[in-house]
């Protein structure tokens, strides 16, 4: 006769008592990473944001002499050739030496500055895949630089920026290494605390697994949302390049 004991792991009683555990007991120290990730996340995606509609703009529509568009690209392109735990040491000597160990500003920089590649090159080519006769109307009727950059062309690659935001969040919500080694108790991220499962006494899988589904929670309901943007986002300049 045929027995659930040959399959073990469909023999369990449901229970929400490890989820009171993370949500009351220690409620405070999820809360605590969450509201870390969040504010991590958002700064830094803002700030790489910013500054690869700048950049991308830039080698978009206009040729530099000294360094050449493509040599700018190339070396935007090499920054992701190089892996993370290369740089790990220089950059907690860095940070240790600027006193800034354990602060949101620090993980927030190195995020910035890690993943501003993604956005320049991406939103670079959204910016080419605009006609140029749109922006030289502008020009014609008196419009500043900045007035065509920021009214005219971010406009109209907005979707693209809101899908560049979105995964440079999710590249910042995830991210392990730096967030481990530069902090330890008051900027520590979800994904650090997540790792704090693994205990002397093995992995706690009940809380490994409801802390794993808190952090997934956040960043799926923000895509939820703006889901929209993001396919039409990606695609915008993926033909002219």
């Amino acid at each position: 006769m045929f027995s659930l004991g040959v399959l073990p792991f469909i023999q369990f009683e449901p229970t929400l008592k490890h989820w009171h555990s993370e949500l009351v007991t220690v409620g405070a120290e999820n809360r605590h990473a969450l509201i870390n990730s969040t504010i991590i996340g958002l700064s830094s995606a803002t700030i790489s944001t910013v500054l690869g509609i700048l950049a991308g703009y830039a080698l978009a529509r206009y040729e530099f002499k000294k360094w050449k568009n493509i040599d700018i690209i190339t070396w935007f392109l090499s920054l992701r050739f190089l892996p993370a735990i290369s740089v790990a040491i220089p950059f907690y000597i860095l940070v240790k030496t600027a006193g800034l160990l354990d602060t949101h500003i620090a993980v927030i920089i190195l995020h910035s500055a890690f993943f501003l590649p993604y956005s320049v090159l991406v939103l670079r080519d959204a910016f080419k895949s605009l006609p140029r006769e749109i922006e030289e109307a502008a020009m014609v009727d008196g419009a500043s630089p900045s007035t065509i950059l920021w009214r005219i062309a971010v406009p109209l690659i907005a979707p693209a920026i809101v899908a560049v935001f979105i995964l440079l969040f999710s590249f910042s919500w995830n991210e392990f290494l730096f967030a481990f080694l530069l902090t330890s108790k008051v900027a520590v991220t979800m994904p650090v605390h997540i790792a704090g499962s693994v205990t002397t006494i093995g992995v706690l899988f009940y809380t490994l697994s409801v802390r794993q589904l808190l952090a997934i929670i956040p960043p799926v309901i923000l895509a939820l949302f703006i889901q929209r943007y993001i396919v039409s986002g990606l695609t915008l300049g993926a033909i002219k390049g």
